[in-house]
């Protein structure tokens, strides 16, 4: 690796290091895996959870999922960014896009990482700091088709719905009927 290369990334010490993600396999999985690197991790559920910890913990790192119920994982970085500037936090979420990396950074996050990651992941991240990961830039790159975001959206919001289809309308903003008529159909062939 050439000298110069190595000198853009910013060294990453392990530290107290928050981490929030709604899906507890996922979250269990890669706070043991950073507790195997040396971090003392805390884990959270959700935005009030977190918040409590951070203010009690004040994390060196957070990494936070961008889709959790309730409050927005955007909140929670604002939040998190107001309550200590130093915290180097990271936006993790499988429902990535340039806009959401964008807010995600305005509000206070240093990086964006697409699920699924691992710890070498997230590490690598703090360690390019406010650089875009140069291996999520590919020409070959297929854009999920608008029925299989729409899907994966409806699906989202019907899960933090309970399964309510009468709230997910409401919060969708479309007719129930519709709704239905959309669930019925099978799931575009790239969900499956």
């Amino acid at each position: 690796m050439p000298a110069d290369s190595s000198s853009e990334l910013t060294p990453v010490e392990p530290g107290d290091l928050l981490l929030v993600d709604d899906d507890v396999v996922l979250r269990e999985r890669l706070a043991k895996a950073l507790r195997s690197r040396g971090f003392e991790v805390r884990t959270a559920g959700g935005y009030d959870e977190a918040l409590e910890l951070a203010r009690d913990l004040a994390p060196d790192y957070a990494v936070v999922d961008l889709r959790m119920p309730g409050r927005s994982g955007l909140e929670l970085v604002q939040a998190l960014h107001e309550e200590d500037p130093g915290t180097r936090i990271l936006v993790l979420s499988g429902y990535g896009s340039i806009s959401t990396a964008v807010e995600a950074v305005r509000v206070g996050a240093l990086n964006f990482v697409p699920k699924p990651a691992d710890a070498d992941d997230l590490i690598a991240a703090f360690q390019r700091g406010d650089r875009p990961d140069p291996g999520l830039v590919t020409e070959d790159y297929n854009a999920p088709s608008l029925a299989r975001t729409e899907w994966e959206h409806i699906q989202r919001v019907l899960r933090d719905s309970g399964g309510n289809i009468s709230e997910t309308a409401r919060r969708l903003g479309i007719h129930r009927r519709s709704l239905q008529r959309k669930l019925q159909r099978d799931a575009p062939p790239e969900c499956s």
